[in-house]
């Protein structure tokens, strides 16, 4: 009788486990990857599982300044899940992008809609609404996120072993811009993400942006700040220039993962219903092997920070 107890105790445990470790493999993007999405339309009310709704952070009450959150449809408080931060581009009608947190697709195209995804603002000069364009307020902007990232990862019990960092076109050169600005941003993010566009890789007509060796010798001190963390580049057509940049500005790129994206064979001609142009961060919403690149990296991304977790080590931030 014991031996048959033992042997019932011993396959319920098997099934325990089993179940155990297909819920620890939720956000496992592979398992998706025939998966159409649909981003998330903005909602009214409080944030819940399955919706994107805007939120007022208390400095900026009364303005229109605000961040937008997205929580996938099995979110839990008390259960920790991955989160992705995002910068999205410039208005530029000729790509079809508005310039507007509430418009951005990137970040949730990277967590196939199963990480919560937020949408930062960049917080115009007079700091009553979000900047269509470039940086508005450049120290607003990177205050905004320094106040506003630890709030909301622990608002919504997000995992701090995988905080991402993303951003399309002005949004990518903003991952490092605004995101890497200094010692204390910079250390909010465990992994980085940009598409079309590199802090650096070319200058720009801005005060910012231009002598490009100027330019590119305040992007290095900035490219410093990744300290090793793991970082995916990816532009449409050639990288050849940004890979060029980024391998010459570090000692070791062994940490940054270089892609080539053809839009085109993704989406179809343009413009199409889901994309104006190929310079678009609509390139994830459709099944392709670029799209399974991607998410193989994030996969592994999340699970190292699991497993850090697991060891006992701190994060990064």
């Amino acid at each position: 009788m014991k031996s048959l107890l033992h042997a019932l105790l011993a396959i319920a445990a098997l099934g325990l486990s089993g179940s155990l470790s297909q819920a620890g493999e939720a956000n496992d993007l592979t398992d998706h990857s025939q998966e159409v999405l649909t981003v998330p339309p903005v909602s009214s009310g409080a944030p819940a599982p399955g919706k994107r709704v805007a939120i007022t952070s208390p400095e900026y009450a009364g303005t229109e300044v605000r961040h937008y959150v997205y929580l996938p449809p099995d979110w839990e408080k008390n259960r920790s899940t991955p989160i992705i931060f995002e910068y999205t581009g410039n208005y530029y009608p000729a790509s079809g992008s508005t310039g507007r947190p509430e418009d951005a697709a990137l970040g949730y195209g990277l967590s196939g809609g199963r990480y919560i995804w937020v949408s930062l603002p960049y917080v115009n000069q007079q700091g009553t609404a979000n900047e269509p364009t470039w940086w508005g307020d450049e120290a607003a902007t990177i205050q905004y996120a320094k106040v506003n990232v630890p709030r909301i990862i622990q608002q919504f019990g997000a995992d701090p072993n995988a905080v991402f960092l993303c951003g399309f076109s002005r949004g990518a050169i903003g991952v490092n811009y605004l995101g890497l600005h200094d010692d204390e941003i910079a250390k909010l993010w465990t992994a980085f993400v940009t598409h079309d566009h590199f802090d650096g890789a070319r200058a720009w007509v801005k005060p910012w942006g231009s002598p490009l060796d100027a330019y590119r010798e305040s992007a290095r001190q900035r490219l410093a700040r990744v300290a090793g963390r793991p970082y995916w580049v990816s532009q449409n057509g050639s990288i050849r220039e940004t890979q060029a940049f980024v391998q010459s500005a570090v000692a070791n790129s062994d940490n940054f993962h270089f892609a080539e994206i053809n839009a085109t064979e993704i989406l179809g001609s343009f413009p199409n219903a889901t994309a104006k142009s190929a310079h678009t961060d609509r390139w994830l919403l459709k099944p392709s092997r670029y799209r399974s690149e991607v998410w193989t990296w994030m996969n592994k991304v999340e699970k190292s920070g699991k497993r850090k977790a697991e060891s006992g080590q701190e994060p990064k931030h």
